[in-house]
């Protein structure tokens, strides 16, 4: 599949089958998120990376609303991680490596979807950032920005069509 391809059927799923994504699939696709540009090119990031049934069941209520939920479907997580100290725009870094996370999983055929933790709480009112830190004992100075749920999509959605675009947005020159 063709670069264009991939950005007109990345979509969220949360919906997946139950199904182990391989490994081999996994090295894949940590290996060409460390591709992704970041300031400096100091690549900041960390990632855990979280298949158990159990912690994949807690990450699933690591905020308010539920929008973690399919994570409870999901047959392995990305948790997305910096040391703060070591880059000023970390959240800009990371949001960089989140979204080739997103893209490379649907060249590689899973279904994925980003579940913001930074500036989240829980239910309880907890920060998701603290809960996940605890929870995956991540350490002091590290910042969690996202998670990123795959799995082999057990949901399908229409790819994005040319109505989407919005060529009144668009300012050239000036506003």
């Amino acid at each position: 599949m063709d670069f264009f391809e991939v950005l007109r059927r990345r979509r969220s799923i949360r919906v997946f089958e139950a199904k182990e994504v391989e490994e081999y699939l996994l090295e894949r696709l940590l290996k060409y998120t460390f591709f992704a540009p970041s300031s400096r090119g100091r690549r900041p990031w960390h990632f855990v990376v979280v298949r158990n049934r159990k912690t994949l069941v807690a990450l699933s209520r690591a905020k308010r609303g539920g929008g973690a939920r399919g994570l409870e479907g999901a047959s392995a997580a990305i948790v997305v991680v910096a040391r703060e100290r070591e880059s000023g725009v970390w959240i800009e870094d990371l949001s960089v490596a989140s979204t080739y996370l997103l893209l490379i999983a649907e060249a590689l055929g899973l279904g994925a979807f980003w579940i913001q933790i930074r500036g989240r709480v829980r239910e309880d009112g907890e920060p998701s950032e603290e809960y996940v830190r605890r929870l995956l004992k991540i350490p002091e100075g590290f910042r969690v920005l996202s998670i990123i749920a795959l799995g082999h999509p057990g949901e399908e959605k229409d790819p994005h069509t040319d109505d989407e675009y919005m060529p009144k947005r668009v300012h050239r020159e000036v506003w």
